[in-house]
């Protein structure tokens, strides 16, 4: 086995969170930031924290800054000059901002699908053009592969189907979908397709160009960063879509077209210094994407032993049920979703939380799915989520609080 450049306990030191002790097992909700990002954000605001416009150093150095930030994000999407990246405040913000554009272009009768697999940022804003006319058809999860199958879609497809919206990975069951695949199939039927990236964007790297999709995006504070969402699209893709700023902006002024009031300036410095935790990662200075591939190899090498120690202890424990895959597979990533025949996910992550571990229970936003799975939303699931920074012994304490409770 190669060894990789840096080991889990350099890993950990990178977080000041760690240091308490506390075991940070719900990171499919939001992940923990590295030193270098904290500082980098706080440097920021101590020096240059002004808005762009300004012939004056600290407001043109903030115009550098957020275009140095585009780059990042598309350098890190591999994204290379098929396409563009708009900012935003959140994921579901820029998806509502897509649906939008979208539905001034969409006529009465016009097909949009989307997957029941998604989180509901993927969600809500494709169904609230319903109100112009546009028919929202579902994409069905088959209950028992957890997944909405390829062969359902293509039956979906038709003439008058425009979009169709998906995740990359389910936020409840960990499983990665076909992207490639299910993207080859929706633009030969001549429609977008719009892939949620946000539950697969702290687990591996991510390369738009061979994923084939249209339009991408992601949240950065589960990577490792501050609060913003990024979403790349494809030049073509963004082309026949009127961005919802001011009047007065060109339609062709990319990305201010879409991006409303100002970007948080201290995220992107933030986000920015997020490259120098990837170069760390790699054990190389930073060279830009090959960087982040190397990097992200040695996060899922880092993922990999919790994770199988944490879905075998699942799939031995009586009266657990996993929602998610059915054995340990390389196709999904470190997101352990339960439940459990008699206890309650509430009264699980409760007992839990008591013991310095942090895991969730709910519906996560992923209704539809809990729905088609027979489950009730409002208890939900029970849900680990692992990243490259957990620990074995952090499994093994939540393993021994679990055999306590259950």
């Amino acid at each position: 086995m190669t060894s990789l450049p840096v080991d889990r306990a350099q890993v950990r030191t990178c977080f000041p969170s760690l240091a308490s002790g506390f075991g940070y097992l719900d990171n499919a909700g939001g992940s923990q930031i590295p030193d270098v990002v904290i500082d980098a954000m706080a440097d920021y605001c101590r020096t240059s924290y002004v808005q762009t416009g300004g012939s004056y150093p600290a407001s043109v150095a903030t115009k550098c800054l957020l275009d140095e930030t585009h780059a990042f994000v598309a350098e890190f999407l591999n994204a290379g000059s098929t396409g563009g990246v708009i900012l935003g405040a959140s994921s579901t913000a820029l998806v509502h901002l897509l649906a939008n554009a979208f539905g001034e272009t969409l006529r009465p009768g016009d097909e949009i699908i989307v997957a029941d697999s998604n989180h509901e940022g993927n969600a809500t804003p494709w169904y609230r053009l319903e109100r112009f006319g546009i028919k929202v058809i579902p994409w069905p999860v088959d209950s028992k592969s957890m997944i909405c199958e390829l062969g359902a879609l293509e039956r979906l497809l038709g003439a008058r189907t425009r979009v169709v919206a998906f995740p990359h990975v389910s936020n409840l069951t960990g499983i990665i979908a076909d992207v490639r695949a299910i993207s080859e199939v929706v633009r030969a039927a001549g429609a977008i397709a719009v892939c949620d990236g946000v539950a697969f964007a702290p687990h591996r790297a991510i390369d738009v160009q061979a994923l084939g999709c249209d339009f991408y995006f992601y949240s950065t504070y589960k990577v490792y960063g501050p609060h913003l969402g990024a979403m790349y699209g494809r030049h073509e893709a963004w082309a026949p879509l009127t961005g919802p700023n001011h009047v007065f902006i060109a339609q062709d002024s990319f990305p201010s077209k879409w991006e409303l009031g100002s970007i948080p300036y201290e995220g992107c410095a933030g986000l920015l210094g997020l490259r120098t935790y990837l170069a760390f990662l790699a054990g190389e200075s930073y060279a830009g994407n090959a960087t982040v591939q190397r990097a992200f190899a040695t996060m899922a090498d880092l993922e990999h032993a919790p994770h199988e120690r944490m879905y075998t202890y699942l799939a031995g424990k009586r009266g657990i049920r996993i929602i998610g895959p059915k054995t340990l597979s390389p196709d999904a990533v470190g997101t352990l979703s339960f439940r459990h025949a008699t206890k309650s996910s509430a009264e699980i992550a409760h007992a839990v939380n008591r013991q310095e571990l942090g895991i969730k229970h709910g519906n996560f936003y992923s209704v539809r799915l809990l729905c088609a799975l027979g489950i009730d939303p409002d208890d939900g699931v029970a849900r680990v989520s692992l990243v490259h920074y957990n620990t074995l012994e952090e499994i093994d304490r939540l393993a021994g609080v679990l055999d306590d409770f259950l």
